[in-house]
């Protein structure tokens, strides 16, 4: 089932059909979750992979074996993908999951269940520029045409899996309501991966002892991902994925929209994120300026961020 040209539209949003039916969206809002759940949310490339493997690690105590053996795929399926009834049925407890759909297509799903969900956000300037790349190399994308077309488009909303801006919104808006949902940014693994790891497992109700912290720290370092087949995409085959045109893990670093966006464009997402997100109590870290000390091992960090806080 290639369906790389395909395009499916549903609930308002644009899905890539090679990897979404009708049939599989419609399951998906109706997916019978279990109180031992984990569900890992995001918008595309905002850390969804890293946050995979953080939680396969805490799941493991530490132990890389599965994620050196199991495609990230297969221990944490996609809710929403055609192929991923068999994957769900084989999960052993408790299941890991992913999905990128708003809070309003599984707000119904997930009412009553105590399931533990993980939504993960980025800086939606590096989301763009990440975004923009992967289309480049995901053969059931569409033509993302220029850089200021992808601007364009991303900045309307009308791009595969929809509005950005809707979709920060839509769950960040539930946090208090949802008492089972933890929001974890893709700068806050970068500025800090211990510690986010800790404050994963805690939610979890899974501690760690220092060295399964650290084991988790080394394998979901960025250099030991982007080396793990597991996890790299680069088992997916060339049709699907041109490798030849790109990484799926590029860069990984806070701030990248700075060698792409240009002072106009910059300005213009200005603009449109105050108009969408007029009301927010989210501050985004646009870059890091981190100085590292070789005797202590600690490190400053400049931010660079926006808030609009919520009045």
């Amino acid at each position: 089932m290639s369906r790389l040209e395909v395009a499916e539209a549903f609930g308002g949003i644009t899905f890539p059909g090679h990897l979404h039916t009708q049939e599989s969206l419609q399951l998906a809002l109706k997916f019978p979750f279990q109180d031992t759940d984990v569900l890992i949310v995001s918008y595309p490339k905002s850390g969804t992979t890293w946050m995979q493997q953080i939680v396969t690690l805490i799941t493991s105590r530490g132990d890389p074996r599965v994620s050196q053996t199991a495609p990230n795929w297969a221990r944490a399926p996609w809710l929403e993908h055609h192929y991923s009834a068999a994957l769900l049925d084989a999960l052993s407890q408790p299941r890991m999951i992913t999905t990128h759909l708003p809070h309003r297509m599984l707000a119904e799903a997930l009412r009553g269940a105590k399931t533990k969900v993980i939504y993960v956000s980025r800086n939606p300037k590096d989301v763009l520029v990440s975004f923009y790349h992967f289309h480049k190399m995901a053969n059931f994308l569409p033509d993302a045409g220029s850089f200021q077309e992808f601007f364009n488009t991303f900045l309307d909303g009308t791009v595969h899996f929809g509005s950005w801006f809707d979709h920060v919104k839509g769950w960040t808006s539930q946090l208090g309501a949802m008492p089972n949902l933890l929001h974890v940014t893709y700068e806050e693994l970068s500025m800090d991966l211990k510690g986010s790891i800790v404050k994963v497992s805690s939610f979890l109700q899974r501690p760690l002892v220092e060295d399964e912290v650290n084991s988790c720290v080394r394998y979901c370092s960025f250099s030991s991902m982007k080396d793990n087949q597991m996890i790299n995409c680069s088992l997916v085959p060339p049709e699907i994925l041109d490798h030849s045109k790109g990484a799926f893990m590029r860069r990984g670093k806070v701030g990248d929209w700075r060698n792409t966006l240009t002072d106009e464009q910059n300005e213009r997402f200005e603009s449109v994120l105050a108009e969408k997100l007029p009301v927010c109590s989210l501050e985004f870290v646009w870059q890091l300026d981190i100085e590292q000390h070789r005797d202590t091992k600690s490190y400053r960090t400049k931010v660079s961020a926006w808030s609009a806080r919520q009045e």
